[in-house]
């Protein structure tokens, strides 16, 4: 009989609200395919991962709601030298949002970011000033589906979960509302396959759970190869990937962000819908 590897996928406490089952079907129908044992395990309290081949953090979600507890699960992963795709350290430097300014200084066109330690007026107005505009999206530097994040016009107000804390302070880049925000699919490096989200009218995220939907998208050489150049900047090759990216006025395409963690990868996009992950994940052990 032929070998057939343990793998285990991280998934959300059984509190979480957001519907997570049926892209995770998609996902382990992939890995099952490609001839892996895959079994659930909640991320928060995981137990004992010493009998996997491999760890999968791919439904790790909300995360970035209990901040203490991830870092905590990542530096026991370490300290265990658990076997964990994608490795340690690109999910540690994944898992902050500074990581732009890493891909920035590397020459990657990313999308313009101020961070600010305490958001205020006085902080809000000078990061106006740098970016050179004046309506602007906030961001927690840890976060996941659009959490935290909102649209400040010209003469919006801070709202109040952001007020004193640490920002990301970016332009709203006009690309998101008129073309969408781009999204690109590696596995082991290789392409796989991309799609455009858009935002539902008189918003800008474009996650499900805000009326934004998807559709296949025939990725451009210069998309592809921006997303090369930002997936070479992460500490380790990744396993999987998921490369976000938006244009600007100009129609330039800039990084949005890096999804190395626990991206949703709409396998029932790929043309092999989903085999070249599963192979990639095997490959990985």
């Amino acid at each position: 009989m032929p070998f057939q590897p343990r793998v285990v996928m991280l998934v959300p406490a059984p509190n979480y609200t957001e519907n997570w089952q049926p892209a995770l079907a998609r996902k382990v129908a992939a890995l099952t395919g490609a001839g892996l044992i895959v079994e659930q395990r909640v991320w928060t309290d995981p137990g004992d991962l010493s009998g996997y081949d491999l760890i999968l953090p791919l439904f790790a979600w909300g995360y970035q709601r209990d901040v203490e507890a991830w870092y905590a699960l990542l530096d026991r992963l370490e300290t265990e030298e658990l076997p964990v795709a994608n490795p340690v350290p690109v999910l540690r430097w994944n898992s902050d949002k500074a990581y732009l300014s890493d891909l920035g200084t590397k020459g990657v066109a990313v999308v313009p970011t101020v961070e600010v330690a305490a958001l205020d007026d006085a902080s809000l107005s000078n990061a106006r000033a740098k970016l050179g505009v004046e309506e602007v999206v906030i961001k927690p530097a840890i976060s996941g589906g659009a959490d935290g994040t909102h649209r400040i016009a010209a003469l919006g107000a801070i709202s109040l979960d952001a007020l004193g804390q640490r920002r990301l302070v970016q332009p709203l880049m006009p690309g998101i509302l008129t073309d969408g925000e781009y999204s690109l699919f590696f596995f082991a490096g290789n392409f796989s396959h991309a799609i455009v989200k858009r935002p539902a009218a008189g918003d800008f995220r474009v996650q499900e759970q805000f009326g934004g939907r998807e559709s296949g998208w025939d990725a451009s050489a210069d998309a592809q190869a921006l997303a090369e150049a930002a997936l070479a900047a992460a500490p380790a090759p990744p396993v999987y990937a998921r490369v976000d990216m938006v244009g600007d006025a100009a129609g330039k395409l800039h990084i949005m962000e890096l999804e190395l963690i626990e991206p949703s990868l709409f396998l029932h996009h790929a043309p092999d819908k989903g085999a070249a992950f599963g192979h990639a994940v095997y490959a990985a052990i």
